[in-house]
């Protein structure tokens, strides 16, 4: 059974910065891919980003320049570089584990992360 611990979340102004990480244990299998996504008031979860065990990306166009997703392999962990936060990303951060070849998807439990204007 994975599980994932997020941690990293917390308040800070617009335009600032803050870094997530996930880290996952239990892993029996390979995990591709890794990734975030978010789920703001009233919203439905949308992804965020995603990252390979090779290293290839995908972002949400409304983060795209300023957020990076990173993976340490040997680790089980994934990071989120959160630059120029702007209100609208205001929103509870979920960590999603993808194994492989089982396609099994995991969930951590979210960090809350809120950007005051």
């Amino acid at each position: 059974q994975v599980q994932l611990v997020e941690s990293g979340g917390g308040l800070v102004q617009a335009g600032g910065s803050l870094r997530l990480s996930c880290a996952a244990s239990g892993v029996a299998f390979s995990i591709d891919p890794m990734g975030w996504y978010r789920q703001a008031p009233g919203k439905q979860r949308e992804l965020v980003a995603t990252i390979t065990t090779t290293g290839g990306t995908n972002y949400a166009d409304s983060v795209k320049g300023r957020f990076t997703i990173s993976r340490d392999n040997a680790k089980n962990t994934v990071y989120l570089q959160m630059n120029s936060l702007k209100p609208e990303d205001t929103a509870v951060y979920y960590c999603n584990a993808r194994t492989w070849p089982t396609s099994v998807d995991y969930w951590g439990k979210g960090t809350l992360v809120t950007v005051s204007s």
